[in-house]
């Protein structure tokens, strides 16, 4: 079975690759930059050379495949949902040109809005562009990674967690290892057909309230959550240098799934996943601010 992967280092392609590689399977990586290649996957994977952005190296990338797990890459030019644009058609060119029999797209909670959902209007645009094809898929309706909080080392560190969500609004949290246990699962069996939505949503809906209180026990340290308005978190993104329309999709992230938004996916046994926000923060938060 040839099975590819994107993203093969990001927070869910890194535990893709290598649960794949302990089921015996040898997965073709679509790499930007090879030379970061774990070390010690050499000689236990294949590497191709490939921008996501350009359709033809894509192309060119997955012949032969059997199945195909596609992330998105993030974006980071001036104009997002362009850049979702210019990745959906690589996928969609893949697929089409080289009838790859299966795809598992990693999508989110709130594609399922199609619009007003910030940068996840991206993910909505591949989602609907790979059902257009009438490729057997699967998309990966994710809730809010743990990996998140890794992007706000110094707000933990100075105690506070500043956010636009209501603090006791419960949502899915998720650690990216589940997400990757889900796609693996789907790509390896062959018994599927035809278009589903997998949601992945963790083992429980916390509030940031809830958030703040379990990463306050486990860091031994207090940490609060609070509350800002909309155009005080905008000014922190672009101050921090990002675009003007990129502050405005990751905003809209958040902002388009406020009030009465309910997924479309219900909580379930197929959607739990086990991996606690505690079991995660004990093992990698501590030690990135250690």
């Amino acid at each position: 079975m040839q099975i590819a992967v994107t993203t093969p280092n990001g927070n869910v392609g890194q535990h893709v690759v290598r649960i794949l590689v302990r089921a015996g399977v040898r997965p073709r990586l679509l790499m930007r930059h090879p030379d970061r290649l774990a070390p010690e996957l050499r000689g236990l994977v294949d590497v191709a050379g490939v921008d996501q952005y350009d359709a033809a190296q894509v192309v060119g990338a997955t012949r032969g495949l059997d199945a195909l797990f596609w992330v998105d890459p993030t974006p980071a030019g001036a104009d997002p949902l362009a850049d979702y644009a210019r990745a959906t058609n690589s996928v969609v060119a893949a697929v089409t040109e080289n009838h790859i029999g299966r795809v598992v797209f990693q999508s989110s909670v709130g594609a399922e809005k199609r619009h007003g959902a910030g940068e996840i209007d991206g993910l909505a645009h591949t989602e609907t562009a790979l059902d257009a094809t009438g490729v057997d898929v699967t998309h990966l309706r994710c809730g809010y990674f743990f990996t998140n909080l890794l992007l706000q080392l110094d707000a933990l560190r100075a105690g506070t967690l500043q956010v636009v969500l209501p603090l006791d609004a419960p949502m899915a949290w998720v650690a990216p290892r589940d997400i990757a246990e889900v796609a693996v699962t789907r790509l390896l069996n062959p018994a599927w057909s035809g278009r589903h939505v997998q949601a992945v949503h963790g083992p429980a809906d916390l509030t940031w309230s809830e958030v703040a209180r379990i990463l306050s026990s486990v860091l031994e340290r207090p940490i609060t959550a609070e509350r800002i308005t909309d155009e005080a978190m905008y000014a922190q993104l672009t101050a921090s240098g990002m675009p003007p329309r990129l502050a405005d999709a990751v905003l809209g992230m958040s902002t388009g799934l406020r009030g009465d938004f309910t997924p479309e996916q219900p909580r379930t046994p197929t959607t739990t996943t086990p991996t606690t926000l505690r079991s995660w923060a004990c093992e990698t938060l501590t030690l990135a601010l250690a």
